[in-house]
């Protein structure tokens, strides 16, 4: 939950009148977060509004004046639209730029959050709106050391779930039997399980041509089975099965063989792996420096990269995403100048990852690490691929 009197200290110092928060029928995810509302059944608009001085506000509707965990602040209820009117006036939210869900023409969406008729509605009480992203960064995405501690074992669990997924592929091959994705799923899930950890979607798994899918559902094509001398890509992310565990997230590929034999598998990955270090390479650098740097020249570095290579037709998605404090992908910056151009700073105490790849029409290869902002420098806590796994060996 929000820290009310850090927060109030930095609106000041943003020279901000409060921050608005602001949800209906579970809109804004940002809000929930904030006040720490999952599992509480709210049905009607809701505001909290935090000052830059003074005491906040929640304006909830009458029915569900029970239904809010205990906030700092008075609560002031509404029942009928002209009641919710008259309390969004008393607010007085007009004395300087306050701060919602909201992104200038909608530029970062994971950040749009209020929809333009709540955005409007507050204008016509004479408020300038501005974005919440600096301060959602600040005040929900940053990791103590407990998030950070959970995210080593995460790391830990995952890279295990890994190994034993590529071991399940070489013992059946052994024992004269193609395995399906879906078996090798079952495994990394059963990793997840002894571990007792969890994750929000089965992890991915990719043979062949729907390794050049960066999104493919395993099983949506039907039973496929992993053959000798195709490419296997493992997509996986999980958590400790703790409300407040932070998540880990990688990508491996690697040959069905005991040998790398196919040329381009090797060309692409060497592609995949370079623009993944360029990325890392200058956040290390910018730390070194202790210069501030936002997250779309994080996926410049990995993109100009691998466009240079002759394969930046090929990358088909931003570099990386934030993850949360106990969602994997979560509001903080993105490593993104493709499909938005994220200007955030990537925060110290946040956490993404860094996943260039590479999807042709036979194969695909995607390289994924996390990197966490530690005060001394980038960490990176699973083990970095340097090569492709030659499975069978």
């Amino acid at each position: 939950m929000l820290n009310v009197p850090a927060l109030q200290e930095d609106l000041a110092a943003r020279k901000l009148a409060g921050w608005l928060l602001y949800d209906f029928r579970s809109q804004n995810p940002t809000a929930q977060t904030a006040l720490d509302l999952a599992g509480h059944m709210l049905t009607r608009r809701w505001f909290y509004f935090v000052p830059a001085r003074g005491e906040p506000t929640l304006i909830a509707h009458a029915i569900e004046r029970d239904n809010f965990p205990p906030l700092p602040g008075r609560r002031v209820l509404y029942s009928g639209w002209e009641a919710l009117m008259t309390q969004l006036r008393a607010l007085k939210l007009g004395a300087g730029p306050v701060a919602m869900e909201y992104f200038p023409l909608g530029a970062i969406p994971y950040l749009s959050r209020v929809d333009a008729g709540t955005i409007e509605l507050i204008r016509s009480l004479g408020v300038e709106i501005v974005s919440s992203a600096d301060l959602v960064q600040a005040f929900l995405c940053r990791w103590n050391a407990d998030a950070f501690a959970s995210h080593e074992r995460a790391s830990d669990g995952v890279y295990a779930a890994v190994q034993r997924g590529f071991a399940y592929v070489k013992e059946s091959i052994a024992n004269g039997r193609e395995p399906l994705e879906l078996e090798v799923q079952a495994q990394l899930l059963a990793e997840f399980k002894a571990r007792r950890m969890t994750t929000d979607h089965a992890p991915i798994v990719a043979v062949g041509p729907h390794a050049g899918n960066p999104h493919y559902e395993t099983g949506a094509a039907g039973p496929t089975k992993i053959r000798r001398g195709e490419l296997l890509l493992l997509d996986v992310w999980a958590k400790e099965d703790d409300r407040d565990a932070a998540y880990a997230d990688i990508t491996w590929t690697g040959v069905v063989d005991d040998a790398v034999r196919t040329p381009r598998h090797a060309e692409v990955f060497k592609v995949v792996a370079d623009g993944r270090d360029a990325a890392l390479d200058l956040i290390k650098k910018a730390h070194a420096q202790s210069r501030s740097l936002r997250g779309f020249e994080a996926d410049r570095a990995a993109r100009d990269l691998i466009a240079s290579r002759g394969y930046g037709e090929r990358f088909l998605h931003r570099t990386g995403h934030n993850i949360g404090c106990n969602a994997v992908h979560g509001d903080g910056a993105n490593l993104d100048d493709f499909e938005t151009h994220d200007t955030r700073e990537l925060m110290p105490r946040t956490c993404f990852s860094i996943e260039p790849g590479v999807y042709l029409e036979d194969f695909g290869i995607r390289s994924e690490i996390d990197v966490f902002l530690a005060e001394d420098g980038p960490r990176v806590c699973a083990p970095i691929q340097r090569e492709l796994v030659r499975i069978l060996a």
